[in-house]
């Protein structure tokens, strides 16, 4: 990134890697519990503080490690005298024990940041409102199908400093959300992948799309002319982004609308097109996809960038991308229960998520939309509820929202406050044929643990039937 639109800000000086000084986690879940390992692997006094309820697995680690941890409270006398914090990046900069750490001038670094300092091994960062959950794990499914010695951490699976703490990877495959790179600095991605910049967490941007924009054009700082960075050629804000912030590694671009090169695109014909040079093409129709649904197509094309980057065989490529299996709780079909199918979206925690599901639909669809809605604008999918959607069921504590944006465009809405209770209202609503979709467009944590939660007790629901 060039020195004029650098969009890092330096924390203060921190310990080094030889594990001097006083190191705090905040958060006792996967990624403070593998950030605490790996700190005292490396000889850090480490403290792990978390304001709610740790779990007993989490508990027992930390116990076995002699790692000392509080929960239901943070004592500020223990953690106002840290060197340093590594923050769970569910932790928003606004809460109380935040501002009075940075007050002290105490760095506050993500667990990437943290991990990243104790390995060599290369890193794919996957970044993006949408989409970035499927494209790491299809990243990753290509890479170790190939034979490469490759780790998956970040928002993902097991802990990105757990695995340094205890894995030999030559690389791994990163998932890293906006929160994440908010409270990265010095961290340096081999090669950058954003896939879209629409509007999500803005709650967390005091709603400015500027700044959310910002955050996810993080995933380029650091990088040199030896990177790579992939992005949508197809997605206004991230084009907007490249206006401002001007990225100095090797840029590839992946389009559904036109020809691109060096990159991906998809032709007149329904065929994908990757070419980073002229002397090795791959070319594969969407019909031999295991992932079916134009935003599908996008996360596919940026699988196969990075697969050429590393320079694998296009044999190995078309073979993985055929053979993957999507990730649980991403249009996961659960049941086809007389004669209508149930899918289970409950990933989709933003309005645009849920627009990509829609947009895949090939039958009449009764939706279950709601949940904690964080300033969402449903105007963009008003036409596809029109022309696909045969009846809402609400799914939340406050469904106003919902009800004022799709009156007139569906006949029937309905409020429900479990999954049990929707899934029964789904299903007689919905015809032979039909669809039940569980894609929220909204966070779960008015009725639910997570989004993990939520589409547990959906499929456990649709079982029942």
């Amino acid at each position: 990134m060039n020195k004029d639109n650098n969009i890092q800000a330096l924390p203060a000086s921190a310990p080094g890697k030889t594990g001097e000084g006083r190191l705090v986690v905040l958060g006792a879940g996967e990624s403070g519990t593998g950030a605490a390992i790996l700190a005292k692997q490396k000889g850090f006094d480490v403290f792990v503080s978390d304001f709610g309820e740790i779990a007993a697995g989490y508990k027992a680690e930390l116990d076995k490690h002699a790692i000392p941890y509080e929960e239901k409270q943070h004592t500020e006398s223990l953690l106002l005298t840290a060197d340093e914090v590594v923050k769970s990046p569910g932790i928003p900069d606004k809460a109380p024990i935040i501002k009075k750490i940075k007050e002290k001038q105490i760095p506050v670094i993500s667990e990437i940041e943290f991990a990243g300092r104790y390995t060599q091994a290369k890193t794919i960062c996957i970044t993006g409102a949408n989409g970035k959950s499927t494209t790491t794990m299809l990243t990753y499914h290509i890479l170790k199908n190939a034979g490469i010695n490759v780790g998956l951490a970040g928002n993902i699976g097991r802990s990105f400093a757990r695995q340094v703490a205890e894995e030999n990877f030559d690389c791994y495959v990163l998932e890293i959300s906006s929160f994440m790179l908010d409270d990265m600095y010095n961290f340096r991605a081999d090669v950058a992948v954003l896939l879209n910049i629409t509007p999500d967490h803005l709650d967390r941007y005091d709603y400015k799309m500027e700044n959310y924009v910002a955050s996810k054009f993080r995933i380029i700082q650091n990088q040199t002319p030896n990177d790579v960075f992939i992005y949508c050629a197809d997605d206004e804000e991230t084009l907007k982004g490249l206006e401002r912030y001007h990225p100095v590694a090797k840029t590839y671009s992946f389009s559904i609308k036109k020809p691109v090169y060096p990159g991906a695109y998809l032709d007149n014909e329904n065929n994908i097109h990757i070419n980073l040079n002229d002397k090795d093409q791959l070319t594969m129709s969407i019909t031999e996809l295991a992932l079916q649904g134009k935003h599908n197509i996008y996360n596919s094309m940026a699988s196969g960038i990075v697969s050429k980057v590393w320079q694998l065989r296009n044999e190995s490529i078309r073979e993985s991308m055929g053979t993957y299996k999507n990730i649980e709780h991403r249009m996961e079909h659960v049941a086809r229960i007389s004669g209508i199918d149930f899918i289970n979206d409950s990933k989709a925690t933003n309005v645009n998520s849920t627009w990509y599901a829609l947009e895949s639909m090939t039958t009449d669809v009764v939706l279950i939309l709601g949940g904690v809605d964080k300033g969402n604008d449903y105007s963009m999918l008003k036409d596809l509820v029109r022309s696909k959607v045969r009846a809402i069921v609400c799914l939340g504590k406050d469904n106003k929202n919902i009800h004022d944006a799709f009156e007139d465009d569906v006949e029937v809405i309905v409020n429900t406050f479990s999954a049990h209770d929707a899934v029964n209202m789904a299903y007689h609503l919905a015809h032979k044929g039909d669809t039940v979709l569980l894609s929220p467009a909204c966070a779960s944590f008015d009725l639910f643990r997570n989004y993990e939660d939520r589409g547990n007790q959906f499929k456990e629901a649709v079982r029942e039937l």
